[in-house]
């Protein structure tokens, strides 16, 4: 399977938010486990890091205007991962024997493409990449201040 450069590009920017993404949900728990219950963190947490993702990956990412839809719709390529890197840690262990410690590292990495997809498809409207604008009719999320159009 030949990938073009277009994907190629939007999966490499797609991990670097990943990377970034893991950062800013690990920051802000830090921050708000100081004044708040550690659940209540940790939801927080990933409240903040899933809408910079978001963003993150709708102007950098993929290039697409953020829409209200599209972000309501967004936490579903998160759930999609975390069933799928659940599934895989018990198939991983359960049937193929592997170490409980290494299964989450091999189901995530497993998992990454099909987030990747998803993510696509939702923000673009597009299965494959293409050429031009992924824009979606609807209302526009505002771009921050000092924010590329």
């Amino acid at each position: 399977m030949r990938v073009d450069r277009t994907t190629l590009r939007h999966a490499v920017r797609f991990a670097v938010v990943g990377v970034v993404n893991t950062g800013v949900y690990y920051g802000t728990y830090l921050l708000l486990s100081l004044v708040t219950h550690y659940l209540v963190a940790h939801l927080g947490a990933i409240l903040v890091a899933m809408v910079g993702s978001f963003l993150l990956n709708c102007y950098w990412t993929f290039r697409t205007r953020p829409t209200w839809r599209k972000l309501a719709l967004f936490p579903l390529t998160n759930a999609t991962n975390y069933v799928m890197t659940t599934v895989g840690v018990v198939v991983l262990v359960e049937w193929f024997a592997v170490d409980e410690r290494l299964a989450p590292l091999l189901a995530a990495v497993a998992a990454i493409p099909v987030t990747f997809l998803l993510s696509r498809r939702l923000l673009t409207g597009r299965p494959a990449a293409a050429t031009g604008e992924g824009v979606e009719p609807g209302a526009v999320i505002p771009a921050p201040p000092g924010a590329a159009r």
